[in-house]
């Protein structure tokens, strides 16, 4: 398989053409080699616009709504992150690329060590993977500039975007299928918060997501 020319038709085929055109991210995405990650059952898969399975009802996340995550956050070298959901480490590698550090918790014990041997394969120093549930935050190295949420959540539990620095963004996929919305969430006071709505899109929720209150009837 050419590898370089799958990704090059990613970039162009699928994710310039749905609205992802900060050349920042264009150029990353050509950088940090995707193939590198995807378990080697699926590496013919490593371009295609779809969830790559990892293992323990786990995926990694289709190209385009990583492309547009990043476009969305905007990380700068000063910024520390949380990734909630470290999966292959890819979505880590992409964010260390432009940050100070990432913070990115793993509730399975073995993605977490296989996303940690693959991140030192890379020699992508600036990236600490943790093991634990972060699905409704992580305090330990709050407060965050980003939090990206790699995998759904029915609902945005309220701890999480209280980790946020003021000025800080959170790009999460929220809802339940087959309505969810990506959305940037930007801490603008200490009691207020922009809520923008980027795109529809189905994506799977992280393990132990927190569940809206149900009507028992």
């Amino acid at each position: 398989m050419n590898f370089e020319q799958a990704r090059y038709n990613m970039i162009e085929q699928q994710i310039r053409p749905w609205e992802v055109l900060n050349e920042d991210v264009l150029d990353l995405l050509f950088v940090v080699k995707r193939e590198e990650f995807v378990p080697a059952a699926y590496r013919s898969l490593a371009f295609a616009d779809v969830e790559i399975p990892l293992g323990h009802d786990a995926c990694m996340l289709a190209p385009k709504i990583e492309a547009h995550a990043l476009q969305a956050l905007r990380v700068r070298k000063s910024d520390k992150v949380l990734e909630i959901g470290a999966g292959s480490g890819y979505m880590a590698a992409l964010l260390a690329a432009h940050a100070e550090h990432v913070w990115s918790v793993e509730i399975v014990p073995q993605l977490a060590e296989q996303a940690r041997a693959t991140l030192r394969r890379m020699d992508i120093g600036n990236v600490t993977v943790e093991t634990g549930d972060a699905a409704s935050g992580w305090p330990a190295h709050m407060p965050y500039d980003v939090i990206m949420v790699s995998g759904s959540l029915p609902v945005l539990p309220p701890q999480l975007t209280a980790q946020l620095k003021i000025g800080g963004r959170l790009f999460a996929v929220i809802g339940e299928a087959p309505a969810m919305q990506a959305r940037l969430i930007t801490r603008m006071t200490e009691s207020s918060y922009q809520d923008i709505a980027l795109f529809e899109t189905v994506t799977t929720a992280l393990i132990n997501a927190p569940q809206p209150a149900r009507f028992i009837f």
